[in-house]
């Protein structure tokens, strides 16, 4: 054999070298991780798919987390099950809970500071549009992210299952006039006051309807119907 053939030979036979120096079960785990993008993965679903044994898949989810190639995240709906996800991916809304969730608990102090500055602008403003209330709430420059007009409906939505305050349709009459007939608008609940515009309907806000967390539900999840406060509360309305 000459040492051409030789030196092929060899060539062929060397083993390929991992680029993060990781054995074949790292590899195989961070792939099925990874795959999973921002939704994570419970770590029985790792071991599903990998085929790997509980002591090798602990052994290697243990390497993969000191070398930082993944974390361990909180999925709001399954709090109980270890969850992992890829370094490189942020929680989706579903997995986290999105701007009112810190480390899959809800932040109550950020709604309930929100929810004062709510009612402060409609105390002020009498009758305030969505807008009206988005744009007053950024100006007050409370919260380090950028506040939505979609998260903006969440706390209002809240509120008025809290009876907090109702939602009403303007008619374009008395302190309405600004407001173009038909619109929906918040202000406080007062018999005197709602006479002025038309209140909306029960079943018109339906919590289920209005709830931020509906794709979420589901009759056995811990987000479900049966464990639900607003429905339990819209179900003993007299209509």
């Amino acid at each position: 054999m000459s040492r051409s053939l030789e030196t092929s030979s060899l060539k062929r036979k060397r083993p390929e070298v991992d680029p993060l120096g990781l054995v074949d079960a790292e590899r195989a785990i961070l792939n099925a991780i990874r795959s999973k993008k921002d939704l994570g993965i419970w770590v029985r679903d790792i071991k599903h798919e990998t085929k790997l044994t509980d002591h090798v898949v602990n052994k290697s989810l243990k390497s993969l987390l000191t070398r930082k190639l993944i974390k361990e995240v909180v999925n709001i709906q399954y709090k109980g099950k270890k969850h992992y996800m890829a370094v490189e991916f942020e929680p989706s809304k579903e997995i986290s809970g999105g701007v009112w969730y810190v480390d899959g608990n809800l932040d109550k102090e950020l709604i309930n500071v929100l929810k004062q500055l709510c009612l402060r602008c409609i105390r002020v403003q009498k009758v305030a549009t969505i807008e009206r209330v988005h744009e007053d709430l950024k100006k007050q420059r409370v919260v380090t992210f950028e506040i939505s007009i979609q998260q903006v409906s969440e706390i209002l939505n809240s509120m008025v299952l809290d009876n907090e305050i109702i939602e009403v349709k303007s008619t374009g009459l008395g302190e309405y006039y600004s407001i173009p007939i038909g619109t929906s608008c918040y202000r406080f609940d007062s018999g005197a006051l709602v006479a002025k515009g038309s209140k909306v309907g029960a079943f018109a806000s339906i919590p289920c309807g209005a709830c931020p967390r509906i794709s979420l539900c589901t009759p056995d999840g811990i987000i479900s119907p049966s464990t639900c406060v607003y429905y339990t509360k819209w179900l003993n309305i007299d209509f």
